[in-house]
């Protein structure tokens, strides 16, 4: 049966490519985007399939507005696609306040303000999913993404959170961690003014990498795209879902080390319980 799906950030990358598929195979997409002439294409072809509206998820009010209209419009939303972000890169020392905080309202605020503006929806309807689109980077950190990452993680906790206060009412979470794609995310990465004095630390040598195209990215943002859809529809679901082999090794180094080190000093936490 056909499904009915809302995207946000659904211009470009991992979302323009979803609403394709989606669209491409009978399905109806409420898509969000900032600029509505991004999918003219698209509408002229599949026509009322494809529901449009202009969003910055950064303003609180207009993402309430959006997703109600949506829900309105659409009716019944099986899956909503939480996309919407892009990276600031640059070590913490060198961004701005301004940046940072522009970073936080898109990338975490924006996309937790989506998600509570569905589930009230969700829980009218009798349940539906949410996918979320985190990064590998929800779970490792590279030097020079310190607020990107801040988010990721960031919204990976809340949905941990939430996603056990709405089980009940048969709303579900899949978190997507794609690693390093051949989309544009590169070209939207806002970079501050460098400082010298991080030329000769990781962070310059990340710099450097991105500059000379030295830091590979291998994933196919259309065989993860795909990978998220099916994900969505599997009748269960995984909670996470890391995407792509670097993807994979990345996360799974980090974890062995953090169980590592939780075991290495498994005494002294134990021992930080009152005696008796």
């Amino acid at each position: 049966m056909a499904k009915t799906w809302m995207i946000t950030g659904a211009s470009s990358g991992f979302g323009r490519i979803m609403t394709e598929k989606l669209l491409a195979r009978g399905d109806r997409v409420a898509a969000t985007v900032r600029r509505p002439e991004a999918l003219d294409d698209l509408k002229s072809h599949y026509g009322e399939s494809l529901w449009i509206a202009t969003l910055d998820v950064s303003d609180d009010g207009a993402v309430r507005e959006v997703v109600d209209a949506a829900f309105g419009a659409m009716g019944r939303i099986d899956v909503v696609v939480s996309n919407a972000g892009y990276g600031l890169f640059g070590a913490a020392e060198e961004v701005s306040d301004e940046q940072i905080r522009h970073q936080i309202d898109t990338n975490l605020i924006g996309s937790i303000q989506v998600i509570r503006a569905a589930l009230p929806h969700m829980r009218a309807q009798g349940g539906g999913r949410i996918l979320q689109v985190s990064s590998e980077g929800g779970q490792i950190a590279y030097p020079n993404f310190s607020l990107y990452h801040a988010t990721k993680w960031g919204i990976e906790g809340f949905i941990e959170a939430v996603s056990q206060e709405v089980a009940p009412f048969g709303i579900e979470f899949i978190i997507a961690e794609p690693g390093p794609a051949r989309t544009d995310f590169g070209r939207g990465l806002v970079a501050p003014q460098p400082m010298e004095a991080y030329d000769a630390t990781p962070a310059g040598e990340i710099r450097r990498a991105i500059a000379e195209g030295r830091f590979e990215a291998k994933g196919d943002p259309v065989k993860m795209a795909q990978a998220m859809i099916e994900a969505a529809e599997q009748h269960s679901t995984p909670k996470r879902l890391a995407l792509g082999a670097g993807s994979y090794v990345s996360i799974r180094k980090a974890l062995v080390q953090r169980l590592a080190e939780l075991d290495a000093f498994k005494e002294v936490t134990i021992s930080a319980d009152v005696d008796g």
